[in-house]
């Protein structure tokens, strides 16, 4: 079934269709209409999920916290400063190796005061050992959260899906619904190994000494590292169910690019238009959208680069006295290759600036001039 949806109302239809048994939530803009409409089909009886109201972001990740223990499937959603608040639980729930799911509309954060897109807030979260993934479209914000909660309960680490401010959030686009009974055949209830259960006594988050508190780390990190396969092996499933699928990178016409665009989030498509344009020019240059920023796809990452001399990575976002950052981490990731492109970072459309067609263009032209990566971040005014 086909609906008009906008980014925010398929968040929550794609919640419904996962069966969400327990949502904490508080408003907060661009990512209310989440909150309201599963508030909606909550209260119509569409789905039977407990729906608390709390007084802070704060503590709606703390009640997430205690039902996910408890061993229901949790959900919440929120943006910005919200996604700051809950900064401290964040690390909480990784810690205690809870699989919530959580939506975050990427906002501006203040000051000055601004309501319009841009992905530092769900970045400035990247050490908090949730996975991050970036979506591009109102169908792919669907789709990833049915697959995030096979994600998380697979390997019991959180997972933020992360869609565009106002470009998506706001936007309708049409959103192919898949069938409720081929949803719960791809997501078969929540069964946790651990729980909170009197019958059975077990205790989340007691203290540890270095040997133990490093130790845990460790498997935190290796498990986040091995997910990379299963993220993979899940999206192949759904794509092999529903006929979609999104990988962890999407390369668009790179294998005899002169110049690739990295990409992430809503600019990928524009990219792809633009890229399309500079072909017909005899410009030869692709581009490379990366889905999954946590744990990050450094392989698939290099391998979908290969020989091309030259990257540009365009970042909706800054790490301030560093640059972009996409663009640090792919340097990283690229630096102890024998095949070390020329990475340039790009930053641009901070606070909700629009990246047209045009722009793009203008901003892979340019990129080709430059003899090298020059300096940390080159602006790009829109």
């Amino acid at each position: 079934m086909k609906e008009v949806l906008m980014g925010d109302h398929a968040v929550a239809r794609g919640v419904q269709l996962a069966r969400a048994e327990v949502i904490a939530a508080y408003p907060i803009t661009p990512q209310t209409l989440i909150v309201e409409e599963l508030s909606e089909i909550c209260a119509r009886g569409d789905l039977k999920a407990k729906f608390i109201k709390v007084e802070s972001e704060h503590s709606a990740m703390a009640c997430c916290m205690g039902a996910s223990m408890a061993g229901a499937r949790t959900f919440t959603a929120t943006s910005s400063h919200g996604l700051l608040l809950m900064h401290e639980i964040l690390h909480w729930s990784a810690g205690a190796r809870l699989p919530i799911v959580m939506a975050n509309v990427n906002r501006a954060i203040a000051p000055p005061w601004n309501l319009w897109c841009e992905q530092t807030d769900s970045l400035a979260q990247r050490d908090t050992s949730w996975l991050h993934i970036y979506c591009e479209n109102n169908q792919e914000v669907l789709d990833t959260a049915i697959q995030a909660f096979k994600i998380a309960e697979r390997i019991n680490l959180p997972v933020m899906y992360v869609l565009d401010a106002f470009i998506l959030s706001h936007t309708a686009e049409i959103v192919d619904l898949p069938d409720q009974k081929d949803v719960d055949e791809f997501l078969p209830p929540f069964t946790p190994k651990l729980r909170l259960d009197t019958n059975d006594p077990h205790a989340f988050g007691s203290i540890t000494g270095p040997a133990e508190y490093q130790k845990l780390k460790q498997f935190r990190h290796d498990d986040m590292m091995n997910s990379i396969d299963i993220i993979k092996e899940i999206d192949a499933e759904y794509e092999k169910k529903f006929g979609r699928g999104y990988g962890v990178v999407t390369p668009y016409r790179c294998d005899d690019a002169e110049l690739i665009l990295v990409t992430s989030g809503t600019v990928s498509g524009t990219a792809r238009v633009a890229i399309d344009a500079l072909r017909d020019a005899g410009v030869a240059v692709g581009a490379l959208k990366v889905r999954l920023f946590r744990p990050f796809p450094t392989e698939d990452i290099a391998a979908a680069i290969g020989a091309c001399p030259k990257v540009a990575v365009i970042d909706r976002n800054l790490s301030v006295g560093a640059g972009g950052i996409f663009a640090q981490e792919i340097k990283a990731a690229l630096y102890n290759r024998d095949l070390r492109p020329t990475v340039i970072g790009i930053v641009g459309g901070l606070g909700g600036g629009d990246f047209t067609p045009a722009a793009i263009e203008k901003i892979a032209r340019r990129a080709l001039e430059r003899a090298d990566s020059g300096d940390p971040v080159v602006w790009e005014e829109l």
